[in-house]
C-alpha cells in the first residue's frame, strides 16, 4: 500500500518522467488526457515507444487507464505524490479562485467535436463553488430544446460517472467530446440530444469527463 512518502524504490528513465510531466501538462492546460499519438509527438518519438513507456509507468503505479482506449490516461496518486517531490505543479484539484474557472476550449452540441486548449478563464467561482470546476463552450443547436444554445458556456464539475438524465459532457469513440443527457441502456450509453432534428448517439465505449452545472449565456 502506498504511504505519504515517495519510495525510493520507484525508479524512472528520463524519458518516463518527462511522458508523466506531459500527462499532467495536458490535463491541467486542456481539461482531457492526452493520446497515444499526441504524446509521441509532443516528445518527437514513434507511438509503439510511447506505448511502451506507458506500459512502464502503469506497471510501476504511476499512470491508470485502460489500454486502447482514448483520452483516459490519468496520474496516479502515487505519481501525482512523486512530481510534487520534484517540484511539479500536479495538484488538478486546486483552483486560483482569482483567476476563475479554466475555459478549457469548445464542446460540439453536434457532431462530436474535439476540445481545444484553454485559451481564457471564466470568474465563476463564488457562483458554482470551489472544486474541479471547468466551462466549454457550446459549439452546435442539439441542444436548444434544452435551452442551451450554440456559443453558450456550459459549466461543468469533473466526474467520471453520471445519473440518468444528467446533462455530461462525454468522451466517446476516437477520443471526442459532446454534450448530451445521459442514459445507460443495456450494455451501452445513449446520450440524448434535445433536438428532434438529431438522432441519439449509441456507445459502447463512452466515458463521463463532467456534469454540467450551470451555464452562462452572453447578451
Amino acid at each position: 500500500m502506498w504511504t505519504r512518502t515517495i519510495k525510493p524504490m520507484v525508479q524512472l528513465t528520463p524519458r518516463q518522467l518527462q511522458l508523466l510531466e506531459l500527462v499532467a501538462s495536458f490535463q491541467e492546460n486542456q481539461c482531457y488526457s492526452p493520446t497515444i499519438a499526441e504524446l509521441a509527438a509532443e516528445l518527437n518519438i514513434s507511438r509503439s515507444t510511447t506505448f511502451e513507456h506507458i506500459a512502464e509507468l502503469r506497471r510501476k503505479g504511476l499512470l491508470s487507464g485502460y489500454a486502447n482506449r482514448a483520452r483516459c490516461l490519468s496520474l496516479t496518486w502515487p505519481a501525482q505524490e512523486l512530481l510534487k517531490h520534484l517540484g511539479s505543479r500536479t495538484d488538478h484539484g486546486e483552483q486560483n479562485e482569482a483567476e476563475g474557472i479554466p475555459l478549457c476550449g469548445k464542446v460540439a452540441a453536434g457532431a462530436p467535436l474535439e476540445a481545444v486548449e484553454n485559451i481564457e478563464y471564466l470568474s465563476l467561482a463564488g457562483c458554482f463553488g470551489t472544486g474541479q470546476l471547468f466551462a466549454l463552450e457550446v459549439k452546435g443547436d442539439s441542444m436548444v430544446n434544452a435551452d442551451i444554445r450554440s456559443g453558450d458556456y456550459v459549466i461543468c464539475r469533473r466526474s467520471d460517472v453520471a445519473d440518468n438524465g444528467q446533462l455530461v459532457v462525454a468522451i466517446v469513440e476516437g477520443g471526442n467530446a459532446t454534450l448530451k443527457r445521459f442514459y445507460r441502456q443495456d450494455c451501452q450509453a445513449r446520450l440524448q440530444p434535445a433536438n428532434d432534428d438529431y438522432e441519439p448517439v449509441y456507445s459502447s465505449n463512452c466515458r463521463i469527463a463532467g456534469v454540467v452545472v450551470g451555464l452562462v449565456r452572453r447578451l
